[in-house]
């Protein structure tokens, strides 16, 4: 069976894309690069308030991120409340130790090591703001029809990027937090239990003491990057 879908499909012009000369471009980007490669993952965070406005307006910059038939099958559950991150971190712990006592096995915690991670996640108390990344299997168009949501992992990956872009434009450090499993997000945030917990996003001012764990380097050169022309890897 064959569905027509030409009736619900029409062109428009872009309404805001204006090109830029060439060498404006080659600008941008090297200035996108040189601030975002400013970014570091922060497992020590200041207790110092951080505005709400700012974190929706970084969601609402991710929300623009493309996706699955445009469903934006992704759901932010921001969490402020002390007795809820609370929770958040005593949920987590329980993992945490349970991943760290054999779960993870001794290949993934020979990875580890050198970021002098364990099972105790303060920051998850510490920091103002957690942001739990749900996807959503099923979802509701604007006029409430139920439907099934396309790319789940692909568009919450693609929204996370963005976000994580965006707090660090506003001048907030991340971590990406993934206890595994997760489940316990979906009760304490009251979500679906079909929706998939992607991320737990902790967002907030660095600590400013010097108590940031130093990262193996990666450098320009470690990129995995290949241009390929004719089929041919260059």
């Amino acid at each position: 069976m064959t569905v027509s879908t030409a009736h619900a499909y029409h062109t428009l012009p872009l309404p805001d894309y204006k090109e830029k000369p060439v060498e404006e471009m080659r600008a941008g980007a090297q200035s996108f690069y040189d601030e975002i490669r400013t970014r570091h993952t922060v497992r020590d965070f200041s207790t110092r308030p951080v505005p709400r406005d700012i974190i929706e307006t970084c969601i609402m910059a991710a929300g623009t991120a493309p996706n699955g038939a445009n469903h934006q099958p992704w759901h932010f559950a921001v969490i402020g409340d002390a007795d809820i991150k609370r929770q958040i971190r005593e949920a987590a712990e329980v993992e945490e130790r349970a991943f760290y006592e054999g779960r993870a096995g001794e290949e993934w915690l020979k990875a580890l090591a050198p970021l002098g991670t364990d099972a105790s996640k303060p920051f998850l108390e510490e920091a103002p703001w957690l942001i739990c990344i749900f996807g959503e299997r099923k979802s509701r168009s604007a006029d409430g029809v139920s439907r099934k949501n396309y790319y789940v992992p692909e568009s919450v990956s693609i929204a996370t990027g963005f976000l994580i872009a965006a707090l660090h434009r506003a001048g907030l450090a991340t971590l990406t937090h993934t206890p595994n499993p997760m489940s316990f997000l979906n009760e304490i945030c009251g979500r679906d239990p079909h929706d998939k917990p992607y991320i737990l996003m902790v967002v907030g001012y660095p600590d400013p003491r010097p108590c940031h764990r130093k990262a193996p380097a990666v450098g320009d050169r470690d990129v995995s990057l290949r241009f390929l022309r004719r089929g041919l890897a260059r």
